[in-house]
């Protein structure tokens, strides 16, 4: 397929691009700094600006589609990562434009130009535990995608927003949008530096479940988005099949979540943050474990 993604120079960008690139796809990067990677074309520019964005939504993706004549092409899909991609990073206000005006531009673009596929990056901080002020109890564990997300800082709030215009544009246009509520991104040279700590000290993954999502692993499952057509609007939790920490569940329950309830029992295990429906539906299969790595 022919790609455009957007932040693909990030930290899950690429090793997504890298994937996607790796499985035959044709992918443009737009980025506001260059990815580099032999087989992808790069191009700046900005999404929050409407004007870029279109300019760059109908065009080629890479030099060799000049030699065909056949004008530039409308993209097979779009996949949109680029964002201010966490809380404390920019003033508050500057994450909520950024992540909020820019995804509602490049979906725009991408639907009236006629795109049939959009896969957009949501996050599991719109479950509202992660960034919310003082310790939040979850409504329900395992996390899944019917929750009632309810975020309370601006970067879950931003990706509460786009998950709502992406719905509104899904229902106008009739094509296929999926959201990915991706997980704590880890990149491979982070699991000898960090999961250590994290075993002595599990307290620290509160916040985020105790979720993991590796960053080659998402980009198969952005791969198995793209190849999944039909579903119209879709949220996915993008992670890992257990937690970021070898304590069990029972133990984790017991010690971080006391008055939560569980809306179904749950191994010892498997993730709180649920990938039950990843799997299900697109045949997500766990390639990059952390217990068989550290």
């Amino acid at each position: 397929m022919r790609v455009l993604f957007t932040g693909g120079a990030g930290k899950a960008g690429r090793h997504v691009v890298a994937h996607l690139a790796a499985a035959g796809h044709r992918i443009l990067n737009i980025d506001k700094v260059r990815l580099g990677h032999p087989e992808v074309m790069d191009l700046v520019a900005d999404i929050t600006d409407a004007g870029q964005v279109y300019s760059v939504m109908r065009g080629y993706a890479g030099i060799g589609e000049m030699e065909s004549g056949a004008g530039q092409q409308v993209f097979d899909a779009v996949v949109h990562f680029a964002a201010i991609p966490s809380l404390h990073l920019a003033a508050d206000n500057e994450t909520y434009r950024v992540n909020v005006m820019g995804t509602y531009n490049v979906i725009e673009a991408a639907a009236k130009m006629g795109v049939k596929k959009i896969i957009i990056a949501s996050s599991e901080t719109t479950y509202g535990v992660c960034f919310s002020d003082g310790q939040t109890d979850p409504a329900y564990l395992p996390l899944d995608e019917d929750y009632p997300i309810d975020p309370m800082d601006s970067y879950g709030m931003s990706k509460q927003v786009n998950e709502v215009t992406a719905r509104a544009f899904q229902r106008r246009f009739g094509i296929d949008i999926y959201a990915l509520r991706i997980g704590n991104v880890m990149e491979p040279h982070e699991y000898a530096q960090k999961f250590a700590g994290f075993a002595a000290d599990p307290g620290q993954r509160r916040r985020i479940a105790f979720s993991y999502i590796d960053a080659r692993d998402l980009g198969q499952i952005v791969d198995l988005c793209l190849k999944k057509d039909g579903l119209g609007w879709q949220v996915f939790n993008a992670g890992n099949d257990g937690n970021s920490v070898p304590q069990p569940n029972s133990e984790l329950l017991k010690t971080f979540f006391p008055n939560v309830a569980l809306k179904r029992p749950v191994t010892e295990t498997e993730a709180l943050f649920s990938n039950a429906k990843v799997k299900s539906v697109l045949g997500f299969k766990e390639q990059h474990d952390w217990r068989r790595i550290v």
